[in-house]
């Protein structure tokens, strides 16, 4: 889906004539981070304090809330994060300590570094810990295997169609897990395919233009960075069927920040990575593992808590570092 040269920094949101870069802004004045609000298309900023409390937040209470983590690249070893798996246990425990177990949880992808069976037996083990049903969509670092990704889908595949792809419903939310990551070229955008996006059509005709989507995928449906292949060539196709429902939250992994769009009812949301940062779009020569001075790593790693309610749904996005 393409945006246009403009970099996320510089993308105005019509709404509110705030430009990505005074959004950024508004993300480091608030701490801990920012809880977004949806109600009726139009987004609503929060600032969260250090300990994550929502500041004159009042009116936000959920009856459903679930968690997103990403990119947790079990076996990786380099200079930006020698102890990925250490990262993740401590992703894992802010998510235990959460006042309210999460109904569910979404792995956003780069499940491991390798697609090696014992990374995969590793994350298995350790995201047990996490105290809901987890629910996956691989990233380009699960399809490196020999079979080309067989290793993931035969541990996370049951039940999916194609290469991955499945729908489900929660407390009244239609949840879209897409792929976008079995064709991946490094420097291109990612697709889906005719077959993903003729199933999704198919899909969507069951679900009442009232009910809340949510789509999680690895790499980003829209193009934040085209030179870097951020984004996905085919996404607005996906986009196109969407724009019908009344409230619709995009979330993916894959560039291991938080940058955020709204384009009317939808909400596109990037999340942290639990195993190491990444550059802004375009402020290094190309993408990949960015190292920071070991006590500041916490803070560019961490979770993202949806809360969402029923009926005409406030939907809120906290995102948190590890710190």
């Amino acid at each position: 889906m393409k945006t246009g040269p403009n970099t996320p920094e510089d993308v105005t949101d019509e709404r509110h004539g705030l430009s990505r870069r005074e959004l950024l802004k508004c993300s480091a004045w608030a701490g801990a981070g920012v809880l977004w609000v949806m109600s009726g298309g139009i987004p609503r900023a929060f600032a969260l304090d250090d300990a994550g409390t929502v500041l004159n937040g009042g009116g936000l209470a959920s009856d459903f809330h679930f968690v997103q983590i990403s990119d947790t690249h079990i076996g990786f070893n380099k200079e930006a994060n020698p102890e990925p798996l250490k990262t993740l246990q401590l992703a894992i425990d802010k998510v235990v300590a959460l006042p309210k177990k999460p109904s569910l949880i979404l792995h956003t992808g780069d499940i491991t570094h390798l697609s090696k069976e014992e990374e995969f037996d590793t994350a298995d083990q350790v995201l047990k810990r996490l105290p809901s049903t987890v629910h996956y969509v691989p990233g380009e670092h699960d399809t490196l295997d020999e079979g080309g990704g067989k290793a993931y889908l035969a541990r996370y595949g049951k039940g999916t169609k194609g290469n991955g792809w499945y729908s489900f419903d929660d407390h009244g939310v239609h949840f879209i897990g897409l792929v976008n990551v079995f064709d991946f070229q490094p420097g291109r955008e990612a697709t889906l395919g005719a077959d993903q996006l003729q199933w999704l059509a198919d899909d969507l005709r069951a679900v009442a233009t009232s009910t809340p989507v949510v789509v999680f995928t690895h790499i980003p449906l829209w193009t934040i960075y085209q030179p870097w292949g951020w984004g996905t060539e085919d996404g607005d196709q996906a986009i196109a069927m969407l724009r019908k429902y009344g409230s619709v939250t995009v979330l993916n992994g894959h560039i291991h920040q938080v940058i955020q769009k709204v384009e009317g009812n939808i909400t596109f949301h990037t999340a942290r990575s639990t195993s190491y940062p990444q550059p802004a779009p375009g402020t290094a020569p190309a993408p990949g593992p960015m190292t920071v001075p070991a006590d500041q790593l916490r803070n560019y790693l961490g979770i993202t808590d949806v809360k969402a309610t029923q009926g005409d749904p406030p939907l809120a996005l906290i995102n948190s570092t590890l710190v």
